[in-house]
């Protein structure tokens, strides 16, 4: 045999050794990501099957494990949510999970709306949305991150008697939240909140953008024991707002607390940006009570274009500097 034909010989075996190789390869991990399925639906049964008890019904209608090959997730035709105790259930329509293989704790989630309410004395609350995604990086008790985001965001309520009533719409919602130690922050904005003109009771208010910074003590806590009311907590607001375009409207910053019989108690500062033309804005959206509002915001805007005030809570009793303004009600 010549030199040549035993080269070819040569680079034939390693082909073949080469493709057999590959074969094996895809096909153990073909085994593994389906074994890793078949177990994965079955734990996702059993959590529905443990969270199904005590008047709680949770469903995943055909739940499936989908993915193959780079990443595995569970899918689901809607979810429905019932709980018999607080009288109160929700229905939505598709859940779709993924998650890439060689990531599994880091998460990716959409929902598809309409989101359904029913709860005991309320109307029918109904909520839709062009797209809503979430983002986790899985770990116990709490994710370590989870955003949320929510575009093109609307809702309505939907009385026995009554056609449906328009709420609000909103370009975009977004939430953020992460494990600080023992506690939870939180973060958030919103952008392009319309309220609709019945909510108000035929009063207009124009688009609003808002964002929150806070943080809750002792959250990790809280949702590990599972608590389901805020007596007796506190927590700090770093920033929270509500502007129309951006440049006027109000900021809120400072610590609360809620005692053990619901009372709030905060030390915070409230800024006004803009005053005169939230004074315009208010003055147009409340007309009757025109002449106070104009009043009090002549003084705000004598102290500049973005003045500060202390705002006190005592034991539920809110004052503005030396103005008080009522009574908080208790926190259930």
């Amino acid at each position: 045999m010549s030199s040549s034909q035993q080269q070819k010989s040569k680079s034939s075996r390693r082909f073949l050794w080469l493709a057999l190789f590959i074969v094996v390869l895809f096909g153990g991990y073909s085994i593994g990501w389906f074994w890793l399925a078949g177990r994965a639906d079955r734990e996702v049964r059993q959590h529905i099957a443990e969270l199904n008890r005590d008047g709680v019904s949770l469903d995943c209608v055909k739940p499936e494990i989908k993915g193959f090959p780079f990443r595995i997730g569970l899918f689901c035709d809607r979810v429905e949510y019932e709980n018999t105790a607080l009288r109160i259930s929700a229905s939505a329509g598709a859940f779709r999970t993924a998650a890439q293989v060689y990531q599994p704790m880091r998460a990716v989630l959409e929902l598809d709306g309409p989101l359904r309410i029913t709860a005991q004395n309320l109307p029918q609350l109904q909520f839709d949305w062009e797209l809503l995604h979430a983002s986790a990086r899985i770990a116990n008790p709490l994710p370590e991150r989870l955003s949320v985001e929510i575009r093109k965001l609307a809702g309505e309520a939907e009385y026995s008697d009554s056609a449906p009533r328009p709420l609000f719409t909103a370009e975009n919602v977004q939430t953020h939240l992460r494990p600080n130690g023992e506690d939870i922050d939180v973060a958030g904005t919103v952008s392009g909140l319309v309220l609709d003109q019945q909510l108000l009771d035929g009063r207009k208010l124009p688009p609003l953008d808002g964002s929150a910074d806070a943080s809750l003590n002792n959250g990790v806590g809280l949702v590990r024991g599972g608590e389901k009311s805020l007596r007796g907590q506190s927590g700090t607001i770093r920033s929270l707002t509500l502007t129309s375009g951006g440049t006027t409207g109000a900021a809120l910053s400072g610590p609360w607390s809620i005692d053990a019989d619901g009372l709030l108690d905060a030390t915070l500062r409230v800024t006004i940006q803009n005053p005169r033309e939230l004074s315009r804005i208010l003055a147009e959206a409340i007309p009757e009570q025109r002449p106070q509002i104009e009043t009090a915001f002549s003084g705000l805007a004598i102290l500049g274009n973005a003045p500060s005030l202390p705002l006190r809570i005592v034991k539920g009793r809110a004052t503005l500097g030396f103005i008080p303004l009522g009574v908080v009600p208790a926190v259930q």
